[in-house]
């Protein structure tokens, strides 16, 4: 039997447990992104359970690349994120629901520790992630005593953190797939022209304040009517992907490219000079000329005309004014064509 002040020292304890999950739970419900959601997470458990160590371990096979870029996107997340695979993972974490204590036998553990990171915990707590059902992972938690996480303790509260963890996934993921839809093309899955007015918008303004070169190149494919009407639709539409999936492939990161319309493409090319932006074109047409696309048993030759304009044109004095030059050119290039 339990005497009445060991029954409300523990009825105390789970309060107290209780009060810190329940304002984890509300700073973490209202974040509308990976990134926050997880740097938010792990420094609160850090910070109200005094927990030394605290990271996340994802399993790789799982269709959530958007998760782990953004997770990798932040320093603080990188250092404390491991990529597992399944197998690994399903082998150590028996049961995918329930939260898992372990303070013998740690070796076979240290596989989801982050890379190169050597923990020194003598207990583990495993916390399932579960996104829209499905096992993506764990949130695990390190301690220096080998009594903190022992088997044999309930795990029920560790089990509530988990359900609001995956609420809270399931939110973020919603609001990112409404936030994909409407800033990205849905054939190419470049961003869109509403997209584009704003980060042009933004990256002229940077150029402008930090005296920086910025360009932007104007693409139009050369006899797309054509393609659709000689091969149909879904030909244009598969030559449209394997155009924006290569242009990706060969531009940089800090490059960003847009879907206008139909055949059009525009690239914003930060810290770039209309030369530079030049030798991209080029390299493009190059490609694009070396490596036609096949459509069943046909081969589509590939071909643009483009348009280039720069923050450095004393007539460019706005974003406006930029998309206008590049789309001035853009028109001068193809009336030479038809020459």
């Amino acid at each position: 039997m339990f005497d009445n002040d060991e029954i409300l020292e523990n009825i105390t304890v789970n309060e107290e447990i209780a009060k810190k999950l329940f304002e984890i739970e509300v700073s973490i419900l209202s974040i509308g992104n990976f990134k926050d959601l997880f740097e938010k997470l792990l420094l609160l458990i850090e910070e109200k359970f005094g927990i030394p160590h605290v990271w996340i371990s994802i399993i790789s096979e799982n269709d959530i690349s958007h998760l782990i870029e953004a997770l990798k996107s932040s320093q603080f997340l990188k250092e404390r994120l491991n990529i597992v695979e399944r197998t690994v993972f399903l082998n150590l974490v028996k049961d995918e629901k329930t939260p898992m204590l372990v303070n013998a036998y740690l070796r076979p553990f240290y596989r989801l520790l982050p890379k190169n990171e050597k923990y020194f915990a003598k207990s583990l707590a495993i916390v399932p992630l579960v996104l829209d059902g499905e096992l993506i992972g764990s949130l695990n938690l390190g301690d220096f005593s080998g009594f903190r996480f022992q088997p044999n303790m309930d795990t029920f509260f560790l089990s509530q953190l988990a359900v609001k963890i995956s609420v809270c996934l399931s939110n973020v993921t919603a609001r990112e797939k409404l936030k994909y839809l409407t800033t990205r093309d849905a054939l190419t899955g470049l961003f869109n022209r509403r997209e584009m007015e704003n980060i042009l918008e933004r990256e002229f303004s940077r150029a402008t304040r930090y005296g920086t070169p910025l360009s932007l190149l104007f693409i139009d494919c050369d006899d797309f009517k054509m393609v659709n009407d000689s091969y149909g639709h879904s030909c244009g539409d598969a030559l449209l992907q394997y155009i924006a999936d290569k242009m990706m492939g060969m531009i940089r990161r800090d490059d960003i490219a847009f879907r206008l319309a139909d055949d059009e493409f525009v690239i914003i090319l930060p810290n770039q000079t209309s030369k530079e932006a030049m030798k991209v074109s080029e390299r493009l047409r190059s490609f694009f000329q070396k490596n036609p696309m096949k459509f069943n048993d046909t081969i589509i030759p590939i071909s643009f005309s483009w348009g280039i304009a720069s923050s450095e044109d004393p007539e460019v004095m706005s974003p406006v004014a930029l998309l206008n030059k590049a789309d001035k050119h853009l028109y001068e290039a193809k009336k030479q064509k038809k020459a």
